[in-house]
């Protein structure tokens, strides 16, 4: 016999969610980025509408 999960678990925040509300409408939940990540895109990224030659 399988054993079904039980709704007391605590559901993680840092997990890729979506909650369907009706009629093709959901609401998408994901994971933060790591502060380490948005400095390294800020600094090694192109600038939005500077010129890429």
């Amino acid at each position: 016999m399988a054993t079904t999960p039980t709704k007391t678990e605590k559901t993680n925040p840092n997990l890729y969610q979506a909650e369907y509300l009706g009629s093709g409408t959901f609401i998408i939940s994901k994971p933060k980025r790591k502060a380490a990540k948005r400095r390294q895109s800020a600094l090694k990224g192109t600038t939005r509408g500077a010129r890429k030659v």
